[in-house]
């Protein structure tokens, strides 16, 4: 099997866990990671056996004099690669697309930047086929994954009409939150509908969702609330199977002791995920009610995990290593321990 080489640039909370994922994939090759550090970052991907380049000839001089072994700039990378997925922080990553296109490089953006820069935005499980060759697609932010996720299983089975959702936003990222998290204090949103909904319909655009969003003293992850109307009364059985037509929406229950997001990650520790990570939307079985032809439930988002499985599929999209979805997904499940019950 001929395999599909690989380039990343930026190593950093979404970067690394990519470049991992990439590694367990074996129709893949990872041929290096790009970044402009010099700290114990990078040195972990030097200890995980992964090439590193540096983005320029300044950085390169700068990694060089802080003992990184650097193989090249990005420019050599990218004549390494088939595709490029750039993790790079929000707004840099649009300025690199011209070097990509000037190389003829297939590449994947991140959720951060703007749909128009790719003219794609992706999810597995929604739009799979409509990615089939292209030279560039979009795997949308952590929020409107799970968004699409959730929606997608209630669409697929007749029932979604229209959905309503509140989103609880981390304050920032774990590993960052002694430099600019939030305390003793409550941040919404300023715009109604927040930016989740209308990203959520640049890969299906026939949802009828709106969100709206708070940001909260905390890091681990974010929580979503929603109220769904249905296109019929329902059951509860009902929709719990429609929700379970989804390989990444793992069913938990509060009765479990599975009561709060901090508890969810211990969980995550316990079974030996890499960094604590959930790829899943864990969704609350017990805690959903139907009333009628209206749907409420709760569920919680692993903002720094549950876009990795998606950018794996997206690169077996654009360079068309597998053409099925369903393959794609299960390959990608199995690689990463992905399941719907913990």
């Amino acid at each position: 099997m001929k395999k599909v080489k690989v380039a990343i640039n930026g190593y950093g909370v979404i970067g690394k866990r990519v470049a991992d994922a990439v590694a367990l994939q074996d129709d893949m090759e990872l041929v290096g990671v790009c970044d402009v550090i010099t700290d114990w970052r990078i040195k972990i991907a030097i200890k995980n056996g992964y090439p590193v380049f540096a983005f320029n000839d300044d950085f390169r001089k700068q990694m060089i004099e802080a003992g990184v072994k650097v193989q090249g700039t990005l420019s050599d990378l990218i004549k390494k690669a088939d595709i490029i997925v750039d993790c790079t922080p929000k707004k840099i990553a649009a300025q690199n697309i011209e070097k990509y296109q000037e190389a003829d490089l297939k590449f994947i953006l991140q959720g951060g930047e703007k749909h128009e820069t790719t003219g794609h935005s992706f999810n597995a499980e929604n739009n799979y086929e409509t990615a089939l060759g292209l030279s560039s697609t979009r795997v949308v932010s952590c929020n409107t994954t799970s968004i699409v996720r959730t929606l997608t299983a209630l669409k697929k089975a007749g029932l979604l009409k229209k959905a309503r959702g509140t989103l609880l936003r981390r304050a920032t990222d774990p590993w960052e939150s002694h430099l600019n998290g939030i305390m003793n204090t409550l941040v919404p949103e300023r715009e109604i509908p927040s930016h989740q909904g209308p990203d959520a319909q640049t890969v299906d655009p026939d949802l009828d969702v709106i969100t709206v969003a708070v940001k909260v003293p905390q890091t681990l992850s974010h929580m979503h609330y929603w109220n769904v109307q249905l296109t019929r009364e329902a059951s509860k059985k009902e929709v719990l199977d429609a929700f379970g037509s989804s390989t990444r929406l793992a069913l938990i229950n509060y009765d479990d002791g599975l009561s709060a997001n901090n508890v969810i990650k211990e969980l995550m520790l316990a079974i030996n995920r890499p960094y604590g990570d959930m790829y899943e939307v864990a969704l609350w079985q017990d805690m959903l009610k139907v009333k009628g032809d209206e749907l409420f439930y709760a569920y919680v988002v692993d903002n720094q995990a549950i876009v990795i499985p998606e950018t794996i599929d997206a690169i077996r999209a654009l360079t068309e290593i597998e053409k099925d979805s369903r393959e794609s997904i299960a390959k990608t499940n199995k690689s990463l321990g992905i399941r719907q019950r913990f």
